[in-house]
């Protein structure tokens, strides 16, 4: 590569602009990586050239001692609230009166209300300055050290005639994937727990050491401009926005115009709060302005807010309320998860009465007892989580992990080295049983097609199935006399059973649900000991010796096939003609769509990560964002901006039932 390094460092810039704000990669990694590399060698060869817009310079300073004062030169103020669509439209019905306008007349511009951290970044003829919070609105703290960490904000804007003069006010926030990363990884090190991603993007720009903000995936979107000198004129704030992202700026997605009319505002309402849950970061609202910059100016502001912008707030997604009592729930290994019962409370537009409490160590950080005033937080339709104790009750009540299983009364262990505590009934147990059959009779482990979940709990529940040992001993009356079946759907289900028993090792040993043992460690394990008689004999010692497998892991096959319950189990699956060949002889499996990209979109039938898995057994390369490089969209129902861009770049779009039949899965 032989570039300058001045060359150098505005490609490498442009390549991270297209890859983190555009959302569409100019080269592969591998390219980019070695890119990255020769700078880095340029620089440390000749340390006088590192320009301060070098992507190696976004954590190149040390932790600072103490946040410096800033003063903002034109105030940062917050905005009024609404809580209803009468209170938004009445609000804009005084603005249209004080214009003398009809309220239609009005063009407003709608935003997602982004929850995060409101900051100013200023840059001086094209490059980054310095960056501060908003403070009071007057005076804020000058964070540049982190925000300079943040992929989506450039160093240099993305222009050959910048102004003279730019302040770019926005949020930073942290997408809900990263905050579930970080919260995951804070675990795992017993570390502090964000309560919410806006907790989490505030704490980690208001902390001293940028090489912590660097690794947690903050992101910045624009919302306005402040202190502005420069060539370049905008009469509406469309226009202003629509600057910004030619500067090189990330767009707020599902940014509307319309009229001020009653009937816009609550379709551009409903359209949002639709979209919420689906949307990679956390919003809170809506922000709607007046479009026309002059009409902004005319309008002006009263005390701390706009007369001309207003925030559309969604339902409070926390709430206050007490906890009752707390029962521990079986999972299908055997997991008991603590979930908290409580007194019913309104939050997020439903009435919530359970939450869960992850686990042992949760309830203990929480600081948590029966009889706690607590507050419950939810975001979309995940189950509610209790968040922290408000108030401890008079009469508080210790909470307990059970000694016994409270649905089969096997014995509770603790996972070693973990949080977990589980029930050692194994295939025996019936709050495990339905899930277990599931999981063996999936797509992903025996493949029985015809026996799908709401079929084995039909089964399940009337006693038909109590075992996945029971799955071959199904009889056709047994589903053709079920309402809604009949003798030619029964004999699919069988002829699908009878099909699942020729299959491999390390399928079937996968379908077992053994704990801790997942598709990788099955294939791991089938390979090394060629057969299931080793595998059952096979010592915890003689387990770590296989590669990928750890002391977890080789604990929990040892404990599996130590216990004559499971063994009988798997005899009986065997017995009824289940067999597999040689490890080793298995042909590779075919891989039509090797090097090509595919993106999973909207609701499946089949959960997401087995949809990966098999495109991923196809060859394929499962990516979460659509590009000029994708290959593929598989869309499920009420797919949303996935589906759209795939559509808009031209890329071929397949529904879940086409992709199943062509690959014959």
């Amino acid at each position: 590569m032989n570039l300058s390094y001045e060359q150098l460092v505005e490609r490498l810039n442009l390549w991270n602009h297209a890859y983190y704000v555009l959302d569409d990669p100019l080269v592969s990694d591998a390219e980019y990586d070695h890119a990255f590399r020769a700078l880095l060698a340029m620089e440390a060869e000749h340390p006088d050239l590192v320009s301060p817009q070098s992507l190696t310079q976004r954590v190149g300073a040390k932790p600072i001692d103490e946040f410096k004062k800033v003063e903002h030169g034109v105030k940062m103020l917050s905005l009024a609230n609404a809580f209803s669509l009468q209170e938004t439209v009445d609000f804009f019905d005084k603005a249209a009166k004080e214009l003398e306008v009809s309220p239609s007349s009005l063009a407003i511009f709608s935003e997602p209300k982004l929850d995060g951290l409101a900051v100013a970044i200023h840059y001086h003829r094209g490059y980054f300055s310095y960056a501060a919070t908003r403070g009071d609105g007057q005076i804020g703290e000058d964070v540049s050290h982190n925000i300079k960490t943040i992929q989506s904000v450039p160093l240099k804007l993305v222009t050959n005639s910048p102004p003279e003069k730019l302040e770019v006010r926005g949020e930073v926030f942290m997408p809900k994937a990263a905050f579930e990363k970080l919260n995951r990884l804070a675990k795992q090190q017993n570390s502090k727990v964000f309560v919410n991603p806006r907790n989490a993007a505030a704490g980690t720009v208001r902390q001293m050491n940028p090489q912590i903000a660097a690794k947690r995936d903050l992101q910045f979107i624009p919302y306005s401009v402040g202190e502005y000198q420069g060539e370049y004129e905008f009469t509406r704030h469309s226009e202003m926005i629509g600057y910004l992202i030619s500067l090189g700026f990330k767009r707020n997605p599902h940014c509307y115009a319309f009229s001020g009319s009653f009937e816009a505002f609550a379709e551009n309402y409903q359209r949002m709060e639709s979209l919420r849950d689906s949307l990679p970061m956390e919003i809170d609202g809506i922000v709607y302005k007046i479009d026309e910059l002059a009409t902004q100016q005319t309008l002006g502001f009263i005390a701390r807010s706009p007369k001309w912008a207003v925030a559309r707030k969604f339902p409070a997604q926390q709430a206050t309320t007490q906890l009752l009592d707390v029962d521990f729930q079986v999972g299908r290994t055997g997991v008991l998860t603590p979930v908290a019962r409580l007194e019913p409370v309104f939050v997020a537009g439903v009435t919530v009465s359970n939450a869960t409490l992850h686990n042992m160590d949760e309830i203990e950080r929480l600081g948590l007892c029966i009889g706690d005033s607590v507050e419950i937080q939810r975001a979309g339709d995940v189950i509610p989580k209790v968040a922290k104790v408000i108030e401890q009750g008079e009469n508080r009540k210790s909470i307990t992990m059970p000694a016994r299983c409270p649905v089969c009364d096997s014995v509770v262990t603790r996972i070693e080295g973990q949080a977990a505590f589980r029930c050692t009934g194994g295939l025996i147990c019936a709050a495990q049983g339905a899930e277990r059959i599931e999981h063996y009779a999936s797509r992903r482990c025996m493949n029985i097609i015809n026996l799908g979940t709401k079929l084995i709990e039909v089964l399940y529940n009337n006693g038909t199935l109590k075992t996945i040992a029971d799955i071959y001993k199904i009889q056709l009356n047994d589903i053709a006399s079920l309402e809604g079946q009949g003798e030619k759907s029964a004999q699919n289900v069988l002829d699908s059973i009878e099909a699942s028993k020729t299959t491999k090792l390390s399928t079937f040993l996968a379908a077992l649900g053994i704990p801790d043992v997942g598709e990788g460690g099955s294939k791991n394990v089938a390979k090394y000991f060629k057969n299931l008689p080793a595998i059952q004999a096979a010592s915890f010692e003689e387990l770590m010796q296989v590669p990928d497998v750890g002391p977890v892991t080789a604990k929990s096959i040892v404990d599996f096939f130590r216990d004559e319950k499971n063994l009988a189990i798997v005899a009986d699956i065997i017995n009824a003609g289940v067999v597999w060949q040689d490890e080793q002889a298995e042909a590779v499996q075919a891989q039509p769509l090797a090097g090509q990209t595919w993106v999973l979109t909207g609701t499946l039938s089949i959960p997401r990560q087995e949809a990966k898995a098999l495109l991923e057994n196809l060859g394929a390369k499962v990516a979460g964002s659509v590009s000029k490089k994708t290959d593929c969209v598989v869309a499920g129902t009420e797919a949303g901006s996935k589906l759209a861009k795939a559509q808009e770049l031209g890329v071929k779009v397949m529904n879940e039932a086409t992709f199943l039949s062509e690959f014959k899965l």
